[in-house]
């Protein structure tokens, strides 16, 4: 070899010595440089980093979560719709998805994956980012991502500290929980409780494995990969999911070559706080907590917040029972809707009876100024004759309809009169021991119609509060419910009870005649035997009895409360029938039980008020005389048999109830109101149902009274509960108090005992 070639060889070889070096030392200083940058960002030399209490305590909103009794989420309060879900709360099939998609070695890495990191330098990311789960959740937890590159080479360096503290403060599981808790699969559904509810109407506990791809698959890009929004890209997705999942042994060749080929099935229910279970309910719970937080500070002096507290908020509500009920209400006021339009919708002046065109237009104008678009005009100085132009001007417009939301062309004046004639209801059902309030419907559709008619509405109860007046006629008097009275017109005079003309009230139907028990009175509802006890009474023992029982409405001193002119509310008039269901004690109708944090520290624990107002056995003798309601009175319907049709349409059930049922019927005046209150031993349920102005109702008594409008609803619903043998609802009789009646009951010994020993000149109705 030649000197030449000897040069050149050592040459190369040094050459290739400084490569090596050069090589070395970059990986050295490359390094070097990370350590220093990781050192510099642990320090906080590139902005602070979250404390140690922050990292135990992230900072998440959560959403405030309605509870049913039987353990159902039936409501939330948020800004982010995010409910916290345990490792133990996730689908095996979610877990292992997420873990082979987004970090196969999750397991394996205490926070960063150097083999996934220098795979995404080596390939510029074309085969997979380096983030780990726990750097993904810390980037979500502690900061947004940043556009601009060096900003966000800092936030890595950041997030890799992060993620290694984590990590140190966490177990696997417990990061996975949190990760899945915090991700925005969007549709406000945030986090994988609300994910797994709103997509596919489930829980994270029974996601199979097609659903926990889809979400899974999200994860890359929530807005690209959504089921909602491109089929065909979420189809793609998922099934890189299931490639994942085989490569990492979740899954073999033949169940992904399965799973491939199917379609994806959502149930999609974007949450609503118009829609879902109860939202009357919830609406009036919102209130009630905000009333509450008002009244309960934290122990820091802090107040809480409904929408991202995480508050638990445990209710009484039956969610099996809820839904009975607005269902029952549906079928029934829908059936009612057409009813009402057969009978009085031709005439000119529909819904309205009994006034003029001047009053009509009165109560429209009256409503317009009550409306966003009306104070909105308002407001920016438009005069009232161009508001008057807006309001009689047609548009397009989508309004309510019992067959689904209705495109039609209206103007804004004519949905006012559209929405003022249907027919509208309140239900409240109440356990009459305890004052739990099982189910709660306040309204047709809470989308169009926000007032709630069992808290708010307050309406003309009927005959519902003659049961008052027999109460305490019996409690002073001791009469029996077999006690005869004459059946003909009764006045109480100009002067009594402050009377300034006489009081002469009719029968409904001028019916009159012959001698009629109590029992009988108040099963028919005969306005002459509750004048007649009235005038022996007095209001003011009647009113009194009505506070006992929990009415806190204005009840005027006037005999006429009798036939019951008095506005109550649905939920005084139920709460008021726990008296005579419960023995005698009242028991004040609740639905909130617990308030806990979103740790599950009990901030509050909720008992009902109860008083004893009558003695059992006054009680059992009131239920008695209701019972006689559904047997020979105004409720007798329930007993039926066969259906009544109207054209086609069916205006009787045949219900066929064949055990104890106790209640009272009540129509106001020109059947603006119908109201039906039923009970069972363990069950109370009141219905109102009327049209939202008084003057909007039916024409003829046969259709618009209550034992037509409300009764129905109450018998679809025990229907329904019947046949859900697990909700206990009795069938049983009343119980009877265990010490001996001094009232009698069985009419044929009460006949045969006042043959032998009463005399008339002391019977109080002896004079008629």
């Amino acid at each position: 070899m030649t000197q030449k070639k000897k040069t050149k060889e050592a040459e190369k070889r040094s050459d290739f010595r400084s490569y090596v070096r050069a090589f070395w030392l970059l990986i050295f200083f490359g390094l070097l440089s990370i350590a220093l940058m990781i050192g510099g960002a642990a320090f906080g030399a590139f902005g602070a980093l979250p404390s140690f209490e922050e990292i135990e305590n992230p900072v998440s909103n959560q959403a405030s979560t309605v509870y049913s009794a039987d353990g159902q989420i039936i409501g939330k309060y948020y800004r982010e719709n995010r409910v916290h879900v345990e490792f133990d709360e996730l689908s095996p099939h979610l877990v292992n998805a997420l873990v082979a998609t987004e970090d196969e070695r999750y397991f394996e890495h205490s926070g960063i994956d150097f083999r996934a990191l220098a795979r995404a330098v080596l390939k510029g990311g074309s085969d997979g980012g380096g983030s780990t789960l726990t750097q993904q959740l810390a980037k979500m937890l502690f900061h947004k991502r940043s556009n601009e590159l060096l900003k966000r080479a800092v936030q890595k360096f950041k997030e890799w500290v992060i993620a290694v503290r984590i990590e140190r403060q966490y177990t696997k599981q417990e990061v996975i929980s949190m990760y899945l808790n915090q991700f925005d699969f969007l549709y406000q559904a945030v986090g994988i409780h609300s994910a797994a509810k709103i997509y596919f109407n489930t829980t994270p506990a029974d996601l199979t494995i097609e659903q926990s791809a889809v979400l899974v698959g999200m994860a890359k890009n929530p807005s690209l990969y959504n089921p909602r929004r491109d089929s065909s890209l979420a189809v793609n997705r998922r099934n890189t999911v299931y490639g994942q999942m085989l490569r990492n042994g979740f899954l073999t060749q033949e169940e992904k070559d399965s799973l491939s080929v199917r379609p994806i099935v959502l149930d999609f229910h974007r949450e609503s706080h118009n829609t879902g279970l109860a939202p009357y309910f919830r609406e009036y719970l919102r209130r009630y907590m905000t009333e509450w937080i008002e009244k309960n500070p934290r122990s820091d002096g802090g107040s809480y917040d409904l929408y991202t507290d995480g508050l638990r908020i445990y209710t009484s509500i039956d969610s099996r029972m809820q839904k009975a009920a607005e269902e029952s209400v549906r079928e029934h006021l829908s059936n009612l809707q057409s009813i009402f339009e057969y009978a009085d919708g031709r005439r000119s002046a529909f819904p309205f009876v009994h006034i003029d065109r001047k009053e009509i237009d009165r109560i429209l104008q009256a409503a317009a100024r009550r409306t966003p678009r009306y104070r909105g005009l308002k407001k920016k100085g438009v005069s009232k004759d161009s508001i008057q132009q807006v309001f009689r001007k047609a548009i397009p417009m989508r309004v309510f309809h019992w067959d689904g939301p209705k495109d039609t062309v209206m103007s804004p004046i004519d949905s006012i009169r559209w929405y003022k004639s249907f027919y509208q209801t309140g239900l409240l059902s109440v356990e009459p021991q305890t004052g739990f309030i099982k189910a709660w419907v306040g309204g047709i559709d809470h989308t169009y119609f926000k007032y709630d008619h069992v808290e708010q509405g307050r309406r003309q109860v009927g005959s519902t509060f003659k049961p008052f007046v027999y109460a305490t006629a019996i409690r002073q008097k001791q009469y029996s419910p077999c006690m005869q009275v004459p059946n003909v017109l009764t006045c109480i005079e100009k002067g009594s009870f402050n009377l300034l003309e006489d009081w002469c009230p009719k029968n409904s139907g001028d019916e009159y005649g012959g001698m009629v028990t109590l029992k009988e009175g108040l099963a028919r509802s005969l306005n002459t035997v509750t004048t007649s006890l009235m005038k022996e009474i007095g209001p003011e023992a009647v009113i009194k009895l009505a506070r006992d029982v929990g009415v806190r409405s204005e009840i005027p001193s006037q005999p006429s409360i009798a036939l019951g002119t008095v506005d109550l509310s649905v939920r005084e008039v139920v709460g008021s029938y726990t008296a005579f269901a419960n023995k005698g004690v009242y028991v004040e109708p609740i639905a909130v039980l617990r308030i806990e944090d979103a740790n599950g520290i009990v901030l509050a624990d909720f008992q009902p008020e109860t008083q004893e107002v009558m003695s059992e056995e006054d009680a059992y003798v009131i239920t008695d005389l209701l019972q006689g309601v559904s047997t020979i009175g105004t409720g007798l319907r329930l007993r039926t048999r066969t259906a009544n049709n109207l054209k086609g349409v069916i205006t009787g059930f045949p219900y066929q109830f064949d055990n104890p049922i106790a209640g009272k019927t009540g129509t106001t005046q020109n059947n603006s109101d119908g109201w039906f209150i039923g009970m069972v031993p363990n069950l109370i349920t009141g219905v109102w149902t009327g049209c939202e102005d008084r003057s909007a109702h039916f024409r003829a008594t046969v259709f618009g009274q209550g034992a037509s409008t409300a009764l129905p609803v109450w018998a679809l619903y025990m229907k329904r509960l019947y046949a859900q043998e697990e909700l206990g609802i009795s069938r049983d009789a009343f119980e009877k108090p265990d010490a001996p009646m001094r009232i009698e009951l069985n009419c044929d010994e009460y006949q045969k005992d006042l043959s032998i020993g009463t005399d008339l000149d002391d019977d109080p109705f002896g004079g008629f």
